[in-house]
């Protein structure tokens, strides 16, 4: 089968839905998380997210509503055990290793189909149904209405969390909150690559996106479009190969994406940004009345001698040399 009679499917349409969905929440939470250091607890949550899985598979024959669920239970013992660094580390790793060892023995207890169980581990994107597209629509509407509401306070606590608590905002709580909606937005991730992949797409976009930008809604966006093509770009490659899963593409596409990104920032942005500040300062100095513009690559100055006070009147910019100027050292006069 070619790619399009694949397309045709119903099957790949709903992947694509599930795909593009995780690929807008995930790089739309991902530069606060790296901002407020949350990737370990990214990490655990997903970890976590396995336990509430294998419950709800053992319980409903539902992993998506269980690990839902339990990532939402993770989300407040991570939020009520530690809101600094050091101490909200540890209590992710004391809840991470207590839930993994829970989560083995509650898959231990499942009779049906391995398959069902590795699905939690490895992601199945093909698998998704109907009512697993609502379900993450919905909580995808959630994430994005979460975010719009808290995102100058979060930010603002993301930057500086004591003058933001000395200006009145309540850093416990908005924390609290931005841990529920990573705690949905890994939920739903997990879906496509897994809970042992799920840092492909909540981490790595935005990593690449902040090495390109130091502007917050810029690295937004460009991590948003990293994740989107790595979801999306795939999901149809593992269409082409049909022998490897979704989520080991999705992982290479956000690794290399990682790559080039810290490539252009050691050799190309640095570039961009002199050119940008050198024409800044050119404009700016011919908007100011006396005073010549700054030197930068395109404009080259004037020679010595016509940056002399009786020169400078006589001198026009027609009469500019294309050369650079050479600066002599003057020697002080010998003393008598």
């Amino acid at each position: 089968m070619t790619l399009a009679d694949y397309l045709a499917q119903g099957f790949v349409r709903h992947a694509l839905i599930a795909a593009t969905l995780v690929g807008v929440t995930a790089g739309l939470i991902g530069p606060l998380v790296i901002m407020r250091d949350l990737a370990f607890a990214v990490h655990g949550t997903a970890e976590l997210a396995f336990t509430g899985a294998a419950a709800g598979l053992l319980v409903a024959d539902n992993p998506l509503l269980g690990a839902l669920l339990g990532s939402i239970v993770v989300a407040t013992a991570m939020g009520l055990l530690g809101n600094r660094e050091r101490e909200r580390n540890s209590a992710i790793g004391v809840i991470l290793a207590f839930g993994l060892g829970v989560g083995v023995y509650l898959l231990s207890l499942y009779r049906g189909f391995a398959t069902a169980a590795t699905n939690i581990l490895f992601g199945q994107i093909f698998g998704v149904s109907p009512g697993q597209i609502t379900l993450l629509t919905a909580i995808a509407i959630g994430v994005l209405i979460a975010m719009a509401l808290m995102y100058r306070p979060l930010l603002f606590a993301s930057v500086d969390p004591e003058l933001a608590e000395a200006r009145g905002v309540r850093t416990r709580l908005v924390g609290l909150l931005f841990v529920y909606v990573l705690a949905l937005t890994v939920t739903e991730a997990a879906q496509i690559v897994g809970t042992l992949l799920v840092l492909s797409l909540a981490i790595t976009p935005a990593a690449a996106a902040s090495r390109l930008s130091a502007r917050t809604p810029l690295i937004i966006a460009i991590s948003i479009a990293f994740a989107l093509i790595a979801a999306d770009g795939g999901l149809l490659l593992s269409l082409v190969h049909s022998d490897i899963k979704a989520s080991v593409f999705i992982s290479t596409i956000s690794f290399a994406f990682y790559l080039m990104a810290r490539i252009a920032a050691r050799y190309v942005v640095p570039t961009i940004r002199a050119r940008y500040r050198a024409r800044a300062a050119h404009d700016d100095a011919a908007l100011t009345p006396g005073i010549n513009p700054a030197p930068s690559e395109d404009l080259i100055p004037w020679p010595p001698d016509a940056l002399s006070p009786n020169s400078i009147r006589t001198t026009s910019p027609d009469t500019t040399r294309r050369r650079r100027p050479q600066w002599r050292v003057r020697q002080a006069p010998p003393m008598r």
